[in-house]
């Protein structure tokens, strides 16, 4: 399993991951957090957060959960994934939890959710179920 500073040093690397400001708050067997402060750039113009933005959190937090139960020198690469946006993201940051419904082979089966933090208020904002494709080295 992936330590927490490996995972961090990964997102850093990650261009996208590292411009939107995504960091890793804890790892686990099959299990990742992550936050996301939110800036004036990621915003609709209707003051919430982008879907894209959503997507994002959820899908790469996604993938850092099938990473850690994954062979080492193998990738999780997302293959496929559905997005439900319950209610508006709006707020001071986004926080995700993904967790491994079940790691095979060649698949690994995962679901985040996204909630909006604002003050001690946590709402859920997107649920992310994700199959991601176990492959080799990049």
């Amino acid at each position: 399993m992936e330590s927490l500073d490996h995972v961090r040093a990964i997102f850093r690397d990650a261009p996208f991951i590292a411009d939107l400001g995504i960091e890793p708050l804890s790892m686990g067997a099959g299990r990742c957090e992550t936050e996301l402060a939110i800036q004036p750039r990621m915003l609709q113009r209707t003051g919430q957060v982008h879907a894209g933005v959503v997507t994002t959190l959820a899908d790469h937090t996604a993938g850092a959960a099938a990473q850690s139960v994954m062979p080492a020198g193998s990738i999780a690469i997302t293959a496929e994934l559905k997005l439900s946006l319950l209610r508006p993201a709006r707020g001071e940051r986004l926080a995700c939890s993904a967790v491994v419904l079940k790691a095979g082979r060649s698949l690994v089966f995962a679901e985040s959710e996204v909630y909006a933090l604002e003050g001690g208020a946590r709402t859920l904002v997107a649920k992310l179920s994700a199959t991601l494709a176990v492959t080799g080295p990049a």
